[in-house]
């Protein structure tokens, strides 16, 4: 019974494509030194299709990352029952240094946190404003969830 109803609700991959395109803000999990989670809400996009955020270098999630890569990202809505959405990712986090990657997904998370037009991913903007984002993003990396497997659930298929 509970099986046939998990199937009901569940998104297909291109429903949970434009689900994750759609939103902006993910709740990641990584494990910290004692085995218990830590857990922080981030603003992110999507990169080569996958949730990505930058933070800084020396944040815990970042530590925890380097000791053990496991991550989940949950991105949800709804306030009703039957407006329940929501798409959990578990796998890794890589955590990547390489400046252009973390360029492009910092001016789009960057403009959104300053309040800024949100650019398309790789899409020009002002080079002044690119230039601050610079300068915000200088001593953080770039976070990218490559997941293994994906759960997703729309209450309001029922």
């Amino acid at each position: 019974m509970a099986s046939a109803k998990r199937d009901r609700i569940k998104m297909t991959p291109d429903e949970v494509d434009a689900y994750l395109a759609a939103n902006f803000k993910v709740q990641v999990a990584t494990v910290g030194k004692d085995g218990e989670p830590h857990l922080v809400t981030m603003f992110y996009t999507l990169y080569e299709g996958k949730i990505a955020f930058t933070t800084y270098k020396s944040s815990q999630k970042v530590l925890n990352l380097r000791r053990d890569p496991t991550m989940t990202c949950l991105v949800e809505d709804g306030v009703e029952y039957n407006e329940l959405r929501g798409v959990a990712l578990y796998g890794k986090g890589a955590v990547i240094e390489d400046p252009k990657p973390r360029s492009l997904v910092g001016a789009v998370v960057g403009s959104r946190m300053a309040g800024l037009p949100v650019p398309e991913l790789g899409e020009p903007i002002d080079p002044v404003i690119m230039e601050g984002i610079e300068q915000a993003i200088a001593k953080r990396v770039l976070i990218v969830m490559e997941p293994d497997r994906i759960v997703s659930w729309d209450h309001g298929k029922l």
